[in-house]
This record gives structure tokens, sequence and C-alpha cells, in this order.
């Protein structure tokens, strides 16, 4: 039961991480001033080094329902929300040292 918990929790918060990012990099490329599409947006955000900035904007979502599970007291749930952002955090900090 409680690995059941975790596990959806861990599997919302890295669905709302990927629609965060997906969403970032497409505020970004609407905003920018040459017009960039989306695979071109995330190729310049590689090139310049600042996919971790985009990971980490598209995290942001993962502390409302983190929040949200705490407030309907679903503490595994919460956990597993906070399990997917620390697989973030280490996937940015192998990305930055690497």
């Amino acid at each position: 039961m409680i690995k059941k918990e975790i596990s959806i929790g861990l599997f919302i918060a890295l669905l709302s991480n990927s629609i965060g990012f997906i969403a970032c990099v497409f505020i970004f490329s609407a905003l920018s001033n040459q017009g960039l599409s989306f695979t071109e947006t995330l190729k310049a955000s590689v090139a310049n080094d600042s996919l971790g900035s985009l990971i980490v904007l598209g995290a942001l979502p993962n502390l409302i329902i983190f929040f949200l599970f705490l407030r309907k007291n679903n503490i595994y749930r919460a956990r597993g929300v906070l399990l997917a952002t620390l697989i973030a955090a280490i996937f940015i900090a192998i990305s930055k040292f690497a």
C-alpha cells in the first residue's frame, strides 16, 4: 500500500514536471525575438547550457502538488513528489558537471 502511494505521487510529479518543461519551452519559443520553433529553442538551450534552468522551471508545479498532497494528508504521495523532484535535481547536477 505504501509503495503504491509513493509510486502514484512519483508518477504525478514526473508528469507534472514534463508538462511544465514543455510549457516553459513553448513560452520561451513564443517570447524569442527570432521566432524559434520548439525544437530550435530546445537545441539553443542545450547549446547555451541552460537546459537545467528549463527543467527547474518545469519542476515548479511540483511545489503546488506537494503542498496539495500534504493538505489532503496524503503523506506518502507527497514523498513520491519529493522523490521526483530529487530525481530532477540529480539529473540537473549531472548535466551541469558532465
